[in-house]
C-alpha cells in the first residue's frame, strides 16, 4: 500500500509499505481522507518540534476517516462497509494515569504519527489502517468523509473547553485563528459562550473565524488598540483560549482578562516570559490542555447530529500522490485553513 513518509525536514516521500491484517478486536479500514495537522507541518518544515526530532522514517498523519473493509475476530460493533472516524489516541489503559481517567497522559501512549518515542509510532496517512474497534466511531449518513476527518482537531478543542469549566454566559477571547483557534470558537459556542472575540495578525483567517461563529474579530497587527480597549476596569473576558503559542498573545490576553479569569494554553511554542505580578494581582488561573480522550466520541456525535458544521474549514483536497504540494499549501496560512489528503 502507499503511505506518506517523512524522512527529514522537507523530505516527504510516497512509499510502499506492507499492509497489516486485523487481529482479534481489530478492523481494517480503507483510509479515504486525512487532515494535515500543525504537528505534521512541524515534522515536514522543521524535522520536529521542541526536543522531538525525526530519527527514523515515519508515516505521518492522525486526522483520518475511512470505510471498514475487513473484521478481525471478536468484533461486534462494526460491520464491513461502515464509514468511521478513527481516534488516533491509543492509551494502554493500565498505567497509573489511565486508571485515574487521564488517558491523554498515558505512560505508554501510542498516538499515530508521533516521533516522541523510539521507535516512532507510525501514523495513519496510508491506504489501509488496522485499528482497534473502540477507536472507530460510525459516521452518520449524509456526513462527508472529510467532515469526519475533522473530528480529531475538534476533539482537541472540546478537551480545552472541558479544562476551562462551564462557559455558559461567559465572555471568551480566542487568540490565534488557525484551525485549532477556529475550532475553539465552535466548541465554545456549543458550550454556551455568551460572546466570543477572536484575534490574529492575518485578515484572511479572521474572516474565517467570523464566519465560524466569532462575534467580533480583531487584527492585532493593524489595530492593536482595539483589543487593548478591553483592559478597562481590570479586564473584560472570563476565559482566553490561546491557540497561537505566541508570547505577545499571552501577554495581551492577560491584560484584558478580568480578575479570576482562566487562560487555557492550546498553542505550542517555545519558552515565554509572562508578567507574574499581573497573574498574581488578578488571580488568573493558567491551564495547559493536551490532546483528548473521551472528547473524540463527542466530536463525532456533534458532527453526526449537525450541531456543528465544520465544512467551511476545508480549504483544499489533494490526492496522496501530490502530498508535497498539499503540505506546502497547508503551510501557507494566507490561503489554507485545513488541507486534506485523498487516499
Amino acid at each position: 500500500m502507499k503511505a506518506v513518509v517523512i524522512h527529514a525536514a522537507k523530505d516527504l516521500r510516497i512509499e510502499e509499505r506492507d499492509a497489516e491484517k486485523p487481529g482479534p478486536g481489530q478492523v481494517e479500514i480503507e483510509i479515504e481522507a486525512g487532515g494535515i495537522c500543525g504537528s505534521d507541518l512541524h515534522y515536514y518544515n522543521h524535522g520536529g518540534f521542541g526536543t522531538v526530532r525525526i530519527r527514523e522514517p515515519m508515516i505521518l498523519g492522525h486526522e483520518v476517516a475511512g470505510t471498514v473493509k475487513a473484521l478481525g475476530q471478536e468484533v461486534s460493533r462494526l460491520a464491513v462497509g461502515d464509514r468511521v472516524a478513527v481516534s488516533p489516541s491509543r492509551p494502554c489503559n493500565a498505567c497509573d494515569y489511565c486508571l485515574k481517567g487521564q488517558q491523554n497522559h498515558c505512560m505508554n501512549m501510542r498516538f499515530y504519527g508521533s516521533a516522541m518515542p523510539m521507535p516512532h509510532i507510525q501514523g495513519a496517512f496510508r491506504k489501509h489502517l488496522v485499528a482497534q474497534q473502540w477507536q472507530c466511531h460510525k459516521i452518520a449518513a449524509g456526513v462527508s468523509i472529510n467532515e469526519a476527518a475533522m473530528a480529531e482537531p475538534f476533539a482537541v478543542t472540546l478537551h480545552a473547553v472541558a479544562r476551562a469549566g462551564s462557559l455558559i454566559g461567559k465572555r471568551v477571547l480566542v487568540t490565534g485563528c488557525g484551525p485549532i483557534g477556529v475550532l475553539a470558537i465552535v466548541a465554545a459556542r456549543v458550550h454556551g459562550a455568551r460572546e466570543i472575540v477572536a484575534t490574529d495578525v492575518m485578515d484572511a483567517v479572521l474572516e474565517k473565524a467570523f464566519d465560524m461563529g466569532a462575534d467580533r474579530v480583531v487584527n492585532v497587527a493593524s489595530d492593536p488598540g482595539e483589543l487593548a480597549a478591553y483592559s478597562a476596569n481590570k479586564g473584560y473576558f472570563d476565559v482566553q483560549f490561546e491557540a497561537s503559542g505566541n508570547e505577545s498573545a499571552v501577554r495581551a490576553g492577560l491584560e484584558v482578562l478580568k480578575p479570576r479569569a482562566t487562560l487555557i494554553q492550546l498553542g505550542l511554542g517555545g519558552d515565554v516570559s509572562i508578567p507574574q505580578n499581573m497573574v498574581v494581582a488578578k488571580e488568573i488561573e493558567m491551564k495547559g490542555t493536551f490532546r483528548f480522550h473521551d472528547e473524540f466520541g463527542l466530536a463525532v456525535d456533534l458532527i453526526n447530529q449537525r450541531r456543528v458544521d465544520l465544512r467551511p474549514l476545508l480549504s483544499a483536497i489533494y490526492p496522496i500522490e501530490n502530498a508535497v504540494q498539499a503540505f506546502e499549501a497547508a503551510t501557507d496560512r494566507s490561503r489554507s485553513m485545513k488541507v486534506h489528503l485523498s487516499f
